[in-house]
């Protein structure tokens, strides 16, 4: 119950990490916004939702996050629907490409990882911002980045969704001191290595690569990640996490990982 009665919208909530978040926001009895390009996965986790949780309100718009006229439509309609917008996650995301070095990108790819990872966060907020939280000169905000953010990643073909990241977490930096004035938190949730369809497809399609970036140790599952988001957003109104880094214990730093773990641990 620790967010009943608050409105969250979710980006990129038809699979993955925004699908869990979903969940779990919906288990701790937030009203959800669900916001993707996939409309018939979107229905489906609505119908699923408010069926398990029929003490809050859940709906769903479409649009493309690299696409502002899409995002202010979505948004200015859901707001007049449910009201105002009191958290927002901004985790939509796609890495394109690998593992292809950055001369070898398709400019296609790389435009459409910046239109997504960069482009998207910043109309989402905007949106968001302009249509409900400042006027009420409050919400929380959490930018799901990523620890190669911080760090060079370890593997060929994350030029562009490295720099993405790093701007993630610069535009998280400089909103959170543009908002001073209000009662508006602006967070950053860095997730490290996360089982599922996006690793796979960020370090490439080839599975045997895939099945060794993993050996010897376990990821993290999309739930993980979902858990810490409501974890930060329980928090007092005058406590912010700023930024929270979960990642598997075996992930040491971004390329150090103990291959033993798994054996040590059973």
């Amino acid at each position: 119950m620790a967010l009943s009665g608050q409105t969250a919208l979710v980006t990129g909530a038809s699979m993955g990490i925004g699908e869990a978040t979903a969940r779990a926001l919906a288990e701790a009895s937030a009203n959800l916004i669900l916001l993707s390009r996939s409309e018939d996965k979107l229905a489906k986790l609505t119908e699923e939702l408010s069926k398990q949780y029929p003490q809050i309100r859940v709906i769903y718009r479409t649009a493309d996050v690299g696409n502002y006229e899409e995002v202010d439509t979505a948004v200015e309609s859901s707001v007049k629907e449910v009201g105002g917008i009191d958290i927002l996650i901004n985790n939509a995301g796609l890495a394109l490409g690998a593992p292809n070095a950055f001369h070898n990108l398709k400019i296609s790819d790389i435009q459409t990882m910046i239109s997504t990872n960069v482009n998207g966060p910043m109309y989402v907020t905007h949106s968001v911002l302009n249509r409900s939280m400042l006027s009420r000169k409050s919400g929380t905000i959490i930018n799901v980045t990523s620890v190669t953010g911080l760090e060079v990643p370890p593997f060929t073909g994350e030029a562009v969704y490295h720099s993405s990241k790093a701007a993630q977490e610069g535009f998280t930096n400089s909103l959170r001191n543009e908002l001073n004035g209000s009662n508006i938190r602006v967070l950053a949730l860095r997730p490290g290595v996360v089982a599922g369809h996006f690793h796979a497809q960020r370090i490439g399609h080839d599975q045997s690569q895939y099945d060794e970036f993993l050996d010897g140790y376990t990821p993290l599952i999309a739930n993980d990640v979902a858990e810490a988001a409501v974890y930060m957003l329980s928090q007092p109104l005058n406590v912010s996490i700023k930024a929270l880094d979960v990642v598997p214990s075996a992930q040491r730093s971004l390329t150090v990982f103990d291959r033993q773990w798994n054996e040590r641990t059973g």
